[in-house]
């Protein structure tokens, strides 16, 4: 795959790879024929793996790396040979950002009960519609398939709801538009997409549930003006819902391998700690903030930290 195309890499060690996963990917097998998530991504691993090989067997340095360390030549070759991922948890094909893949079946049974026993803190950042009246709530309201058409969630209180949590704060206030933190407690599918609508807080964006629409800045710019034969593009087509942060309980090992020491497992410098993994918005979804945050009638106050918009921007923990 192109470099251009690569999927972020956040964190990997010898049990979890952490990625930026892109919207538009399916995380399983679905209706349409599009790549899906794991293929590409071993591919794209796999010609990684390759590639560190070829540099380590021409160069001196690396060579003396690994008489140093044998085990080292040994775990190249297993990595090239063959990489395997197996998932933790989901995100739906719309939904970008952090996402947790294990190595090998322990880390797997492992990851799979933090997310199973609600230990691991998930914050999703959500550009919401309309206007929002509190800083904080609680979502409790049970979601079960809908009844006339399975590819839909809703609020169930009957029989075939599942209890359903979610915590949301809201960050900025454009006006006409919102930026949310959301934290849901459990892990339903949809969650958010369906409790955010019921408190009158739908997705900005969101073409199963909601609008399908891009987001036009002539919608909040005041006096947008487009010059003669010009057609307005919107700024973002795509879900608003980004998996923005995962953080890890207290009781997760340090995940950090001896061999990333070596440059095996080079981490860019902006590396996350351990325990706290953050996936920067793509160009578009960034952008967007940006411009919301420009053109609303309160700039920069619109923020309720004025320093959020540069962490999240920045990619930093919020």
């Amino acid at each position: 795959m192109p470099k251009k195309d690569a999927i972020e890499i956040i964190y990997q060690d010898a049990d979890i790879l952490v990625i930026n996963k892109p919207t538009g990917l399916s995380v399983t097998k679905d209706r349409s024929r599009d790549e899906e998530l794991l293929p590409v991504l071993l591919e794209q691993l796999n010609t990684s793996a390759t590639e560190d090989t070829e540099d380590t067997e021409n160069s001196e340095v690396d060579e003396n790396k690994s008489k140093a360390c044998p085990e080292r030549s040994e775990w190249i070759q297993n990595l090239k040979s063959k990489i395997g991922l197996l998932l933790v948890h989901r995100l739906d094909k719309e939904t970008s950002g952090v996402m947790i893949l294990a190595k090998n079946k322990d880390a797997q049974r492992q990851f799979s009960s933090y997310f199973t026993k609600g230990q691991i803190k998930k914050t999703y950042l959500a550009l919401v519609a309309g206007a929002v009246t509190q800083d904080e709530g609680t979502i409790d309201a049970p979601i079960g398939s809908n009844r006339k058409d399975p590819r839909f969630m809703a609020i169930d209180f009957g029989k075939r709801g599942k209890k359903a949590v979610t915590n949301w704060r809201l960050l900025a206030d454009f006006g006409n538009a919102a930026l949310v933190a959301v934290s849901p407690i459990t892990g339903r599918t949809h969650q958010i997409r369906v409790h955010l609508p019921s408190m009158g807080m739908p997705l900005a964006i969101d073409p199963l549930y909601g609008n399908s629409e891009g987001l036009m800045l002539s919608s909040f710019k005041t006096n947008y003006r487009l010059g003669k034969w010009q057609e307005e593009k919107p700024l973002i087509e795509r879900l608003t819902l980004h998996a923005y942060q995962i953080e890890l309980p207290p009781s997760a090992k340090d995940h950090s391998h001896p061999l990333s020491a070596l440059g095996v497992m080079a981490m860019p410098p902006n590396q996350q700690p351990a325990t706290i993994f953050v996936a920067k918005l793509d160009k578009k979804f960034a952008a967007t903030i940006k411009m919301l945050a420009k053109h609303n009638s309160r700039g920069l106050a619109a923020f309720k930290n004025p320093d959020i918009l540069a962490a999240i921007l920045d990619g930093k923990p919020l």
